[in-house]
């Protein structure tokens, strides 16, 4: 029997998984592997928290490919390095693997491709419902506005429907490390124990961080369901800006590690609708979807926006001379503005934080605090447990005015008022920021205006790191300078 191996990435999963999928109908004898990769680097890296997730995520693939009779390896060092060793202890004839987008990822893709040139080597279209070379406009240029890229996503979805996700393969061969010379002590090592990979960081959160989520394609299915048949998509619209609330799905951290693929996703919503069917709640849930894929087009097509500003102008932006202590309060959530601290306890504590609360932390350290998006970008990814590269860039680029569709730079977020308008009861500061619990609605986002009576109970709780009105104008100011030169 011929070996195909199935390279394991941002696919963490059985259903709708093209490249196993491929390998299974080849008949051949499917040998999955993952590859910790300690050579990715820059925004391509895989942050702290990611890993966390990545150590119970493929835990349970581990185990749901047992259960079928067939080991999942792991292995850690360069990718080429490695699959040419498994190649040799496995005579595999055929490595399959689903695409991903980064400029990193297709670095190495091309390499390895080019290196097994007697190999059947296939790519599939895992990640995306719409690969970046199949969105673009009348001239061929990617879209750099979303409005104009949804519509077009949008025409394609009522003209062509939706493909059907791929089922989870019924049998594989299955087979036993003895079978293979992979139990070989010669490096790389191949083991079937993620343990043996020390993903976990050790951080203090590592631990706790995983306590309110549950990990894995059963439970990233369940919680879609759940999602969809329950009250949460009909409101998803008007509810989704509220922190205090439970109205989003929760399924970023999903989606990046591959536990959902986006087609999986969008064909439960529509459930055999066409897009057009799709009421107002539905169709802002699904552009959220197809956000994501914009994300990923712009990253494919303009690659250095990874580290570099889409508007090159912003390379002469004149930033704060003062960063790190700044920086640092920032990260601990001790700024003294209540709603920007409760969402960077919520990162710290959970690995994840509400989008509404994301955009308003990324304009306040932006803006009010003038530090470059990238140190928040590179704080995002090591926390995040959904710290998509493509998503993380991009959403920094957006809030720092510098990206493609962006809030333009003089749209300085006003958090008190962010924070009146979406959390106006305070129940989301009051929970992350037990020091201004027992405030009173009026005082609860501005804290340093309350009476000198209520200021005992603040409970060490800091006054702000910058006054909001001259910080917004230092930031104006600095835009201003920036257009005239």
């Amino acid at each position: 029997m011929s070996t195909a191996i199935v390279w394991i990435r941002q696919d963490i999963r059985l259903a709708d998984n093209p490249a196993l999928a491929a390998a299974v109908r080849s008949g051949a004898r499917v040998v999955p592997i993952w590859i910790d990769e300690p050579t990715e680097r820059g925004a391509s890296a895989i942050g702290a928290a990611a890993r966390v997730w990545l150590h119970h995520s493929l835990g349970l693939l581990s185990d749901a490919l047992a259960e079928r009779g067939v080991p999942l390896l792991f292995a850690q060092g360069d990718a080429l390095t490695v699959l040419e060793r498994l190649v040799k202890a496995t005579d595999a004839s055929a490595i399959y693997w689903n695409r991903r987008y980064d400029p990193e990822s297709i670095r190495v893709d091309k390499n390895i491709k080019a290196h097994f040139s007697d190999l059947t080597i296939s790519s599939c279209k895992g990640a995306l419902i719409f690969e970046p070379w199949e969105i673009l406009k009348g001239d061929g240029d990617p879209y750099r506005v979303f409005t104009p890229y949804w519509r077009r996503v949008a025409a394609r979805l009522a003209e062509e429907g939706l493909a059907r996700p791929v089922a989870v393969p019924r049998s594989m061969p299955e087979w036993t490390l003895s079978d293979t010379d992979v139990a070989s002590s010669k490096a790389p090592r191949f083991v079937t124990d993620v343990n043996e990979l020390e993903l976990l960081p050790s951080l203090p959160w590592a631990d706790t961080m995983m306590e309110g989520w549950h990990v894995g394609e059963k439970a990233a299915r369940k919680r879609l369901s759940t999602f969809i048949c329950g009250e949460a998509v009909q409101a998803y619209d008007s509810a989704r800006d509220y922190p205090a609330v439970d109205a989003t799905s929760m399924l970023s951290p999903a989606l990046h590690h591959g536990e959902l693929s986006p087609r999986h996703v969008v064909s439960k919503v529509m459930a055999g609708r066409s897009v057009h069917e799709l009421n107002d709640d539905e169709t802002t849930f699904v552009k959220e979807v197809v956000w994501r894929e914009f994300a990923h087009s712009m990253l494919y097509h303009f690659p250095d926006t990874l580290e570099h500003p889409l508007d090159r102008r912003f390379e002469r932006f004149e930033w704060a001379k003062e960063q790190d202590e700044p920086f640092a309060a920032w990260c601990e959530g001790r700024t003294g503005v209540p709603i920007v601290d409760a969402g960077m306890r919520q990162l710290y504590q959970t690995g994840w934080m509400h989008n509404r609360v994301r955009m308003i932390v990324a304009s306040y350290l932006v803006k009010n605090l003038l530090i470059p998006w990238q140190r928040g970008e590179a704080w995002f990814r090591d926390t995040l447990v959904d710290a998509d590269a493509a998503s993380n860039t991009f959403g920094w680029q957006w809030a720092a005015g510098c990206g493609a569709d962006a809030a333009p730079f003089f749209r300085v977020f006003n958090p008190v008022l962010q924070g009146e308008k979406f959390d106006k009861e305070g129940e989301y500061v009051r929970h992350w920021v037990p020091e201004i619990s027992d405030l009173p609605n009026k005082f609860v986002h501005k804290p340093w205006e309350c009476p000198n009576d209520l200021m005992t109970s603040l409970d060490g709780y800091p006054s702000p790191l910058v006054d909001l009105k001259v910080s917004r104008q230092r930031a104006l100011d600095a835009f201003a300078a920036l257009k005239s030169t």
